[in-house]
């Protein structure tokens, strides 16, 4: 009998969208409690334009690096196979 009225009933989003109260979640509960007695500093939306620039530009280095190696090694294998007698 339990297991037939189990699958009447149907979580309704509707309703539970409706609800006058809504508890928040445990890390809001966290934050709000937290931010009581120390509340955060503002934090710009976008960051400074000069740490854009490096961190583009360590990418860049970072991929060239990459692409050394993987030529280095490609020339590597290929004087190996060069040189291997038959």
């Amino acid at each position: 009998m339990s297991e037939r009225h189990d699958d009447e009933r149907e979580f309704d989003l509707g309703w539970a969208d409706s609800a006058e109260h809504k508890e928040p979640s445990a890390r809001a509960r966290m934050l709000a409690a937290r931010w009581k007695d120390n509340p955060p500093g503002p934090v710009p939306f976008r960051p400074d334009p000069e740490h854009v620039g490096s961190r583009r530009r360590s990418s860049w280095v970072s991929t060239a690096v990459v692409l050394g190696c993987v030529a280095a090694v490609i020339v590597l294998l290929g004087y190996i196979n060069f040189r291997a007698p038959y």
